[in-house]
């Protein structure tokens, strides 16, 4: 796997396992972390997506009854019906780069956003009637715009990865045309480098990936203030995150990690600050995950999509029923 990134005057080579950026600095949080292997019930895959060229996935959401899933270095949108995880069509983003890093839907407004990590910018696409109607952009404040999310008043959150910041858009449509506004920035501390997705839960604080060597995931404030942090311990049976990208958040405030490095899903327990490994067994094993999107209808338990990475595999979509956070 080997991507060149260049951006104005600093570089970033083999994303996402190796990472050659200047730090100035060593991470300080304070990890307080419990990590713990618990007897899990194995979960196998309810159904695989693939197509025939099995592109790298960077990206997979879910709306209504469709599945959405994009690839590196393509323009086009797959969906796929969630029952029977057949193609259904293609919606083609004109402009789009050759890294969508973020993609996720709002189900109130029924827009789809992508973020284009290269050229600095944010796609909204409105879906009716499984025809697109229109799409706009808008170029983000921000530095490669990573992650992407919808927060508790349905506005869209865009993490800059390389401005350690965290930004807030409300949208609206006007003249067949999705305009976005910009609600405000939520700059993360300095020792917090290298964000790459972030979800609120639904205390108002935000979960936060830092895609590193040594991953950590932190629970941050509006304020930008780091709450607490899941990382490396010393004492742990869960060895340290490598790369953590993706988030997902249970109803229950818990949180799935893309472990990317260690080709792992990870489930943090907030009321007890265990980490465990998810017990998923796809046919070779979850191939460097990078996508994750988990859907609850009702419930504790939901259905998770994995999207895969590596490219000397055929990458997929993974879909697991029956997931939950909690042991």
């Amino acid at each position: 796997m080997y991507i060149f990134m260049k951006f104005k005057s600093r570089q970033i080579k083999n994303y996402p396992s190796e990472i050659t950026f200047r730090l100035g600095g060593r991470l300080q949080s304070c990890l307080s972390t419990c990590f713990a292997l618990t007897a899990m019930k194995t979960i196998v895959p309810s159904g695989v997506i693939a197509t025939e060229h099995g592109v790298s996935v960077t990206a997979v959401t879910s709306l209504d009854n469709e599945v959405f899933v994009i690839r590196y270095n393509s323009q086009v949108v797959e969906v796929y019906d969630t029952t029977t995880f057949a193609f259904q069509r293609n919606i083609t983003v004109d402009g789009l780069g050759t890294l969508t890093s973020g993609m996720t839907a709002c189900a109130r407004s029924k827009y789809l956003y992508l973020s284009d990590f290269y050229d600095d910018r944010i796609y909204g696409v409105l879906s009716c009637n499984n025809t697109v109607v229109t799409w706009s952009e808008t170029e983000t404040c921000g530095c490669g715009p990573a992650g992407l999310s919808v927060n508790n008043a349905r506005n869209l959150i865009v993490v800059c990865y390389l401005d350690y910041k965290l930004q807030e858009y409300t949208t609206k449509t006007q003249e067949r045309s999705i305009h976005f506004i910009h609600v405000r920035d939520i700059c993360l501390p300095a020792g917090m480098t290298l964000p790459w997705h972030a979800v609120q839960l639904s205390s108002g604080d935000f979960v936060v990936s830092q895609c590193m060597r040594e991953g950590v995931v932190s629970v941050v404030r509006i304020d930008g203030q780091v709450v607490e942090s899941y990382g490396q311990s010393e004492t742990s049976d869960v060895r340290e995150m490598r790369y953590p990208t993706s988030l997902a958040v249970t109803k229950n405030d818990d949180i799935l990690v893309a472990d990317s490095d260690n080709n792992r899903i990870l489930s943090i327990n907030r009321s007890t600050g265990c980490v465990q490994k998810l017990a998923l067994l796809p046919d070779g094993g979850i191939r460097n995950p990078q996508g994750l999107c988990l859907v609850q209808k009702g419930g504790s338990q939901g259905r998770l999509y994995v999207g895969e990475w590596l490219e000397e595999y055929q990458c997929r979509v993974l879909v697991f029923d029956g997931v939950t956070a909690t042991p």
